[in-house]
Parts: structure tokens; C-alpha cells; sequence
């Protein structure tokens, strides 16, 4: 009789095995679904949409967006993404709102409001509070003979032909539509707003990508730290200089003008080359003609030359191209500046 031993790592790998081709199926399926609604999307970018588009980009108000439940985290989405590129716009939560929250809506603002069915019971209980405000309304929904598309001067319809969910219940598809063709009308006014990269650095001033837009090289300049000798400073004063100011590098100057750039790596090689070195001077180690970037230089820009160029430093100068600084490839990269 031959006994088999289970352990816990045995029965994983066998569910792994008995559950691998449904969750590749049901995945896929999912993917397929989706995919295909987002192209059906095609069709709703018509006459409809672009006078949304336009009513928007000419309005003085905001645009407030509101949904119910899954809708309603999606409306949130859209919000943010407005908000993030050039169009003012707020989330109204539909539930809240008639119960007080319909108070931020004001006289210019255009409300879109996100619903599946367009028929659900927040959906019929506000939209008509809001035709009272008279306040245009945008409706998008899955259903165009819906009480929301009904009541609505606009209506984006966001086809689907069922949900990925195997019950046909879950919201999936259908908020992947909604998702899709917010992002739509985002870019869309994006676009006719001219928002360019210094725009969307105004409003995304924290983070990485706050960083990557508005952080300039002054921005990693030390006032202490402005390291420099002459042409005739003697090679271990400068060993000494580059040492103390810890920047891996020293300007050379002469005459209030930058000549050159010493490193830690001409440093080395210096000493590989030269077993005596005590009678050598700056000059006679300094690389010429040093790479030099304005103190408004991005400090992401200044980085691409970096590695551009295979160097580590930067000699900064300021608006009257006087020197101020020299700034490390590792400062920028700690700082999480990335190309």
C-alpha cells in the first residue's frame, strides 16, 4: 500500500493547478469585455459630445460631477482628473446631495451626472432639485429611454453589452466605460485649453511629479557649499577644497570667470598617472571647458545631461552668469528627480 503525504505547500500547488485554466479564462473574458466596450465608446464621440466639450470649455462655472455607489467612485475619478488638468470641477456625492449637499452648486456650474441604469432612486429624487437651480445637466448612462437621460439637456450614452461580472451584476464593464469616457472628455478640454507641462506643474506641485516639473537646479544649491580654486592653487589644496565642500568637484576660476572643473575622478587619475604630485597645480589636472546650466535650469533637464554626458557634476551659474554652485547627480536622484 502505497501512502501519500500531504502538506500545506502540496494542496497549493494542487488548487494552483485545478483552479489555473478558470482564472485565465474568467480573466480574459473580463479583458474581452472591456476592451469591447471601450470601443463601442467610438460612437458616442458625436455631435453630443463635442457640444458637451465646448459648452464646458466656454463656461465660467465648474463642473460638478455626481453618482450613486459604484458610479459615484467613478464620478470621483473624473473629478480629480479634471481638476488636475486645467478644468475646475467637484464631486457631488447624489445621496448627500439631497440631503443638503445641493447648496454647492452654483448658478454657472454644469452638472454631470453618472449612472448605469439612470434609474436608480437617488438619481429620480435629484435630478429634479437641479432643474429647479436650472443648472444644465449632462447625464451618462448606459440607457438612453432612462428617467436621467430623459431629464437631462445632454446625454452621453456608454453602451455595454453586459457586465464581466458571470452574474451580470458587479459594475465592471459599465465603469470602465464611464472611466474611458471621462478621461475622454478630460483630454478633450485639455487639449482646447492649451494646458502644457508648466500648467500642469502649477497644479501638481507635490510628489515625484511635482518634483520632475518645478524643482530647478538653484533649488539644490548649498550656500555653503561653493567650491573653487584658481588655475595656480596647488593640487593638494584643491584635494582638500573638493574634500571639505563634499560635492565630488571644485570650479576652477580666474578672473571672476569659470576655466575649468576639477572632479574626484581627475583626481584619481592624477594620482595613477603621477607618484609625485606635491609640485602639480590645478591647471595641470582641470578638465577645459566645463559643461555650465543656468540656476533656472529643471532640475530634471540637468539630469539628462548628467547622464547624457556620463559626468556627475553640474557647475550652476546664476542669471548675471556668475557662479553659484555646483550641484551632484546624487542629490538630484535622492531627491527622487528621474528622467
Amino acid at each position: 500500500m502505497i501512502s501519500i503525504r500531504y502538506n500545506k505547500k502540496n494542496r497549493y500547488t494542487k488548487k494552483l493547478s485545478d483552479n489555473s485554466s478558470i482564472i485565465k479564462k474568467t480573466a480574459q473574458k473580463t479583458l474581452e469585455l472591456e476592451s469591447k466596450a471601450i470601443k463601442l465608446l467610438n460612437n458616442s464621440i458625436d455631435s453630443t459630445f463635442i457640444g458637451v466639450v465646448n459648452l464646458i470649455n466656454d463656461s465660467k462655472g465648474r463642473v460638478v460631477i455626481t453618482g450613486i455607489g459604484k458610479s459615484g467612485l467613478i464620478a470621483m475619478k473624473i473629478a480629480a482628473t479634471l481638476n488636475s488638468t486645467g478644468t475646475s470641477a467637484i464631486f457631488m456625492h447624489a445621496a448627500d446631495a439631497i440631503h443638503g449637499d445641493l447648496g454647492v452648486i452654483k448658478k454657472e456650474d454644469i452638472i454631470i451626472c453618472l449612472s448605469k441604469s439612470g434609474d436608480s432612486k437617488e438619481i429620480k429624487e435629484l435630478i429634479p432639485s437641479i432643474k429647479i437651480k436650472k443648472n444644465t445637466i449632462v447625464a451618462i448612462t448606459s440607457e438612453k429611454n432612462s428617467f436621467l437621460s430623459s431629464e437631462s439637456n445632454f446625454t452621453i450614452i456608454t453602451p455595454i453589452e453586459r457586465e464581466a461580472c458571470p452574474n451580470n451584476l458587479a459594475p465592471t464593464t459599465s465603469t470602465t466605460a464611464q472611466l474611458a469616457i471621462g478621461d475622454a472628455l478630460a483630454m478633450s478640454l485639455l487639449v482646447l485649453k492649451d494646458f502644457n507641462t508648466e500648467d500642469f506643474a502649477m497644479v501638481h506641485p507635490g510628489g515625484i511629479l511635482g518634483k520632475r516639473l518645478t524643482k530647478k537646479t538653484s533649488d539644490f544649491i548649498s550656500p555653503n557649499q561653493k567650491p573653487y580654486v584658481k588655475k595656480s592653487t596647488k593640487i593638494t589644496e584643491v584635494i582638500i577644497e573638493i574634500t571639505q565642500k563634499r560635492l565630488g568637484a571644485t570650479a576652477v576660476i580666474e578672473n571672476d570667470q569659470i576655466v575649468g572643473i576639477i572632479t574626484d575622478g581627475d583626481i584619481r587619475r592624477m594620482l595613477e598617472k603621477n607618484k609625485k604630485f606635491n609640485h602639480l597645480l590645478a591647471e595641470n589636472v582641470m578638465t577645459f571647458n566645463p559643461i555650465i546650466v543656468s540656476s533656472e535650469t529643471l532640475a530634471v533637464e540637468a539630469l539628462r545631461i548628467m547622464e547624457e554626458k556620463k559626468i556627475g557634476q553640474l557647475i550652476i551659474i546664476n542669471s548675471n552668469k556668475e557662479y553659484i554652485g555646483i550641484i551632484h547627480i546624487l542629490d538630484l536622484i535622492k531627491e527622487g528627480i528621474s528622467i
